[in-house]
């Protein structure tokens, strides 16, 4: 599929896209699938795309050298070892991070990531977990760790229209001490929250993180959202903790992930359990075991060690592109995508979408969440949007994509509406999505979610907006 020319509307808005051209060449040559598939691609956030480059250097490698598992000093097991060092030095320099402040530990993914955090870190009856509400759900997963421990869990709302947090809500969150014994400012406490909301697009300031850490908390930054159009800088910005799956940057391979934690923070964390490859001694007569030191005492078992020299491929592939130009196109069509969406109307003059999020791209990513809407305002369901979606080969997404929090605030949805749905005798141990659908008196049980990114075009957003006009009417 050829790139569409920009309009000369296009070019006066966004001037700058002009240097993203680049981008252009290499989708052609890089990404031919998606013209042979006539795909229009619209869900980076969900997953990335891969380049033909990555496979096949990935593929060369393997095919011309040897690798061995990696717990032996063996020849093959040593050039993985040998491997595995020169990826967890990629992983540092391309986030800016020194090897003597930052720890890789290697994961399967995010979500591994954070729950190694949360079966860790120290909470007892005197911390707290204080996290947004515009978390993914593995996010929100740790708290069930923290009340087991004794520890409170408490949200921050995300206000309409634009879904960011009141920092006054933050600050008094962050000022206030442990519930159990207020005079605990000292007590640890974890804060955790999105560098850019998987559900509205919305970037919280990254300052929070020194602001949280002069009080006393530990930061944990979820990043999987932000650094596929976005550098993060962790010589500038230092949380404790930054969870990462690799797939959202450039596509392959899945299923390898990373915790990025300063050493001094993950010295704080205290495993429950041990596994291969996390020890130095374990005795079954003598009861006892001993952590290995630093990141091998958290990677369980033998690491991917065939798939983590893709890692090193996808970063060097990300570099040569640039990520500042990445940035720059996806912004300029994240623009162009929200002015057209939101001029568009129904006959009677009411707005065609329903946006969740900024309305424009100030402080916001690639990711545009909102619900279609008919000429009486009532949101059109998410889940005819997708079936149509399908059939004309668009590839977007529809839910609250793992993001409950943020959802229930767009959607309208009450902690009473919801804690009633729970509480019905049937809803105790099972919930089915009709069944909550009922419950929640026949509001929008999701939203539609089109994210940009990588080789993301004009023609893409062009497309999506004609695909939009089918409901004008409807």
């Amino acid at each position: 599929m050829k790139a569409a020319a920009a309009s000369p509307a296009f070019d006066r808005a966004y001037p700058s896209y002009e240097t993203t051209r680049a981008l252009d060449e290499l989708r052609a040559r890089e990404y031919p699938a998606l013209a042979a598939h006539g795909c229009t691609y619209l869900d980076y956030t969900a997953a990335n795309l891969y380049a033909t480059s990555q496979l096949e250097r990935h593929f060369s490698l393997l095919r011309d050298h040897v690798f061995g598992n990696p717990h032996s000093t063996s020849p093959t097991s040593s050039f993985s070892t040998a491997s595995i060092t020169r990826v967890r030095q990629r992983i540092l320099a391309f986030f800016n991070a020194s090897p003597d402040e930052w720890a890789v530990v290697f994961t399967t993914n995010a979500s591994q990531a954070l729950k190694l955090v949360g079966e860790s870190y120290p909470f007892g009856p005197q911390s707290r977990y204080l996290l947004t509400f515009d978390n993914h759900n593995s996010v929100n997963g740790i708290r069930e760790f923290a009340r087991a421990r004794g520890a409170t869990a408490t949200y921050i709302p995300v206000v309409l229209p634009d879904m960011r947090v009141d920092e006054r809500d933050l600050e008094r969150e962050l000022d206030r001490p442990g519930d159990s014994d207020p005079g605990a400012n000292d007590a640890p406490g974890l804060f955790a929250y999105p560098a850019q909301s998987n559900f509205s697009g919305v970037q919280h300031p990254l300052e929070w993180i020194e602001r949280a850490q002069a009080r006393g908390w530990d930061v944990l930054l979820d990043a999987a959202a932000f650094t596929p159009a976005n550098r993060l800088d962790l010589g500038r910005w230092a949380p404790d903790f930054v969870v990462q799956s690799f797939y959202k940057i450039f596509g392959y391979p899945t299923g390898v992930g990373c915790l990025l934690a300063r050493r001094r923070a993950l010295a704080k964390l205290r495993r429950p359990w041990f596994a291969g490859g996390t020890i130095t001694v374990a005795s079954v007569q003598g009861d006892k075991h001993y952590l290995a030191e630093g990141e091998s005492g958290f990677e369980d078992g033998t690491l991917d060690f065939l798939a983590l020299p893709a890692i090193e491929i996808g970063l060097e592939h990300i570099d040569r592109i640039g990520m500042d130009t990445i940035h720059e196109r996806v912004r300029c069509l994240t623009g162009w995508l929200l002015e057209n969406l939101l001029a568009l109307r129904q006959p009677g003059g009411q707005p065609l979408a329903r946006l969740y999020g900024p309305p424009t791209t100030d402080r916001r990513g690639g990711i545009v969440t909102f619900n279609f809407c008919d000429p009486a305002g009532r949101a059109i369901d998410h889940r005819i949007v997708e079936a149509r979606a399908t059939d004309a080969n668009i590839s977007l997404r529809t839910g609250c994509f793992c993001n409950p929090g943020g959802g229930e605030i767009a959607l309208g949805l009450t902690g009473t509406e919801l804690s009633s749905c729970f509480r019905q005798p049937e809803h105790e141990t099972h919930l089915t999505i009709d069944d909550f659908r009922m419950c929640i008196d026949g509001k929008s049980s999701g939203a539609v979610r089109v994210s940009l990114g990588l080789v993301s075009n004009l023609a893409d957003v062009d497309r999506f907006i004609d695909f939009a006009k089918q409901f004008i009417g409807k």
